[in-house]
């Protein structure tokens, strides 16, 4: 029998979704499951965006070009501006969803055998684009005792080698929500430029910071307009993951026209997907403040009442809609899987992401777990009653 790659053997399986036929085995059995596992808002896609899909009037559902739309990517430089990210239709490249513009940035600006230094728990995907790419992930962990703030500079700093091309920051974080401070920015920048490194930055939670701490874009540091690349994406600011839009900005001409090879060789972006992205664009802002007063409800549902369960801790998340809860279990592999399987309560269950996939060493984040705040309240709070009643039952508690 012919063998697969190593490419394959190494790329790692989501811990998002690898539980998905355990979910399905478990709802055939007629268990309803609290899905807190990804984060899928359930909050409605903005008018704008569905009048327009519903308003396509085409002959033919053609390629677009390979960059996007020009008039979405002008569009686009209206939105940035509100943050004063200062970009022209020309430094943004429009993506299939933010997970393509990781990967085109990290197949852009790497080699194989490149090392990336990136601060852990971080985005389970990154490890498979650095697969896809032949990257090495560099991992400094920062610990939930810290609210999962950045680790020490000096500490990333020793990671740093002849090999290593670049940082990859997520802020606000997912998995964690942490929000970095503008000390924690400048510190990330002024390694950048002494070593003249990469620092590709996903931005795509920026609408959602739930503290008084102001939102700095790697765009917004001094000195290294040349190594930043952003990732963004409409995904979650207008609850239209399915649409699959996503976004790289550079100002760096090399690595645009680099990347713009990528996207030729993929032909172009989804049609459909630019049409109701471009047209949600003009949602008026009463419906970014609702998403955000919603989310805000919804984070101090969850984290207050996690933390009122015996055992479990979880740090207040400053941004994005997750956050990484300590847990009194021996795996959280195992109790995902479990829950699934093996455990109901009043005919519920709930469904988790185990916070060792967002990790590059097996032995971390065994007893954590990411939960999503993406339901509404009501299944919050019943989420969190079935939570406590599958502690109480696991046969590998701790406590």
């Amino acid at each position: 029998m012919p063998q697969i790659s190593e490419r394959a053997e190494l790329m790692p399986s989501s811990p998002i979704r690898k539980l998905y036929p355990l979910a399905e085995s478990a709802a055939k059995r007629g268990v309803k499951i609290y899905r807190l596992n990804i984060g899928q808002p359930d909050l409605p896609t903005p008018d704008e965006g569905l009048q327009a899909l519903k308003e396509i009037d085409r002959k033919v559902l053609e390629y677009s070009p390979s960059d996007g739309f020009r008039s979405f990517r002008e569009k686009l430089v209206g939105y940035y501006d509100q943050y004063q990210i200062k970009v022209s239709a020309d430094d943004i490249i429009v993506t299939t969803g933010g997970s393509e513009a990781v990967l085109f940035a990290f197949m852009a600006c790497l080699n194989p055998g490149d090392e990336i230094i990136v601060p852990e728990p971080a985005y389970a995907n990154y490890m498979a684009f650095a697969v896809s790419a032949g990257a090495i992930i560099k991992p400094i962990t920062s610990s939930i005792e810290s609210g999962f703030a950045l680790p020490p500079i000096d500490d990333i700093e020793s990671l740093i080698t002849p090999r290593t091309r670049g940082i990859l920051i997520c802020n606000p974080n997912n998995p964690t929500g942490y929000l970095y401070t503008r000390k924690e920015m400048n510190r990330i920048r002024d390694l950048v430029k002494k070593y003249d490194l990469f620092l590709f930055s996903d931005e795509v939670y920026r609408e959602f910071i739930y503290t008084g701490s102001p939102y700095i874009s790697a765009f917004h540091l001094e000195g290294i307009t040349d190594n930043v690349v952003l990732i963004d994406s409409v995904s979650k600011r207008y609850s239209e993951c399915g649409i699959r839009i996503g976004a790289l900005l550079t100002k760096n001409k090399r690595v645009h026209d680099a990347v713009m090879k990528f996207c030729q060789a993929r032909l172009s972006p989804p049609l459909v997907g630019q049409i109701v992205a471009e047209a949600s664009l003009d949602a008026p802002r009463e419906y970014a403040m609702r998403t955000y007063e919603e989310f805000i409800e919804r984070r101090n549902c969850l984290v207050d009442g996690l933390n009122r369960i015996e055992g479990v801790y979880s740090p207040i998340p400053m941004g994005a809609f997750y956050t990484v809860a300590r847990l009194p279990i021996d795996d959280s592999d195992r109790f995902c899987a479990w829950c699934l399987e093996e455990f109901s309560w009043e005919g519920e269950t709930i469904m988790l992401a185990p916070a060792s996939g967002f990790y590059s060493e097996p032995d971390k984040g065994r007893n954590e777990v990411r939960i999503s705040y993406t339901l509404c309240k009501k299944e919050l709070q019943r989420a969190l009653v079935v939570l406590q009643k599958a502690l109480e039952a696991y046969p590998g508690r701790t406590i």
